[in-house]
Formats: structure tokens, C-alpha cells, sequence
């Protein structure tokens, strides 16, 4: 047996049980929860599971595994099997609905390299000039969530309830806040 094919595996289970745990947690503990809200649950939750908060940060965003001993700590604090967390918990073939699932959203935390690369340049031109860098990312986005609709080509019709992209990207550009001029 190849251990070192068989040792991605188990570390991919263990972070997606550790998501998992996260989530049992956010549900326990919150209905609808925002952006501060899930900050402050991340920390209380780094906290139960006797880890610093940045370190849990370091688990999710993939640079940081979580080896044997972590592994056994977030079962014992969180209740679960001894072994809970070196296998995968998600629905079982046999047991699916029939229903098709919907797909899950993407992760807002960065996947690869190449991701972290481009969030951290977008963070620095924002940290550098926030107004301009907010003003334009929107901008940005707009055109490529929501392009305008060729000229001479009719707009199809939506279905009761169904948005298209323009009504969404619209929305979403109205319910970001302005940002406060620093004194």
C-alpha cells in the first residue's frame, strides 16, 4: 500500500470533517448568521476545540493539515468517536435522495495558489486606496456577472421568481454599503 497516496486522502477527510464540525457549530449556536457574527463564531469555535483562532484560519485556508493528535482533540471536544474524523460522513450513495441536489456554493476561501495570489493583490490595492479600489473592483464585476445584452437581440423572458443576472448584480451593488471617508 502506498502510504503517501493514501495520506491526501485522509488529510481532505479531515478537513472537510473539520468544516462539518463548523458547521454543527454555527447551526447550534446562531440562525442567520453575517459576516461579524461568523468571525466571532470562528474564534469562540478555535476556542472549544483549544486551538488559537488563527490557527483554525491556517486549517481552513489549507496551510495547515491536521495531523493525528489535532485530529483526536477535535473528537474528544466535540463529542465525536474515537476515528470520527479519518472518515468521510457524507450522505451515502445508496441512501440518496432522489431529488437532485443542488450544487454547493464555492468556498469563499481561497483553493490554490493562484487564488490566494489574486486576493492578496486585491486586498493590498484595496487597503491602499479603498474608495477607488470598491468603486472599481463594482465596476469590475458588473461587466462580467451581468454584460450588457448585444444590440438587436431581444431579452429572453424570465420566469415568475427567476432572476437573470442584470436583477441579481443589481441588487447586490445596491446592498453594499458606502464606505466611511477616514478623518
Amino acid at each position: 500500500m502506498n502510504l503517501s497516496a493514501a495520506r491526501p486522502d485522509v488529510a481532505r477527510i479531515r478537513l472537510d470533517n473539520a468544516i462539518a464540525l463548523f458547521d454543527e457549530f454555527v447551526q447550534a449556536t446562531v440562525k442567520h448568521a453575517d459576516a461579524a457574527t461568523l468571525r466571532g463564531l470562528e474564534r469562540r469555535f478555535a476556542e472549544r476545540l483549544q486551538i488559537q483562532p488563527s490557527y483554525w484560519s491556517q486549517i481552513k485556508s489549507r496551510s495547515r493539515q491536521i495531523g493525528e493528535r489535532l485530529a483526536r482533540q477535535f473528537e474528544q471536544l466535540c463529542h465525536k468517536p474515537h476515528g470520527w474524523m479519518d472518515e468521510p460522513h457524507g450522505a451515502p450513495a445508496a441512501a440518496a435522495p432522489a431529488i437532485p441536489a443542488q450544487p454547493e456554493p464555492p468556498s469563499p476561501v481561497p483553493q490554490d495558489d493562484d487564488e490566494r495570489f489574486i486576493v492578496g493583490l486585491v486586498l493590498t490595492y484595496y487597503r491602499r486606496h479603498p474608495q477607488r479600489a470598491r468603486t472599481r473592483l463594482l465596476d469590475l464585476l458588473g461587466e462580467v456577472l451581468a454584460p450588457p445584452p448585444s444590440p438587436g437581440t431581444a431579452k429572453p423572458a424570465s420566469k415568475p421568481g427567476e432572476d437573470d443576472g442584470h436583477q441579481l448584480w443589481d441588487r447586490t451593488r445596491s446592498a453594499v454599503a458606502p464606505l466611511k471617508r477616514k478623518k
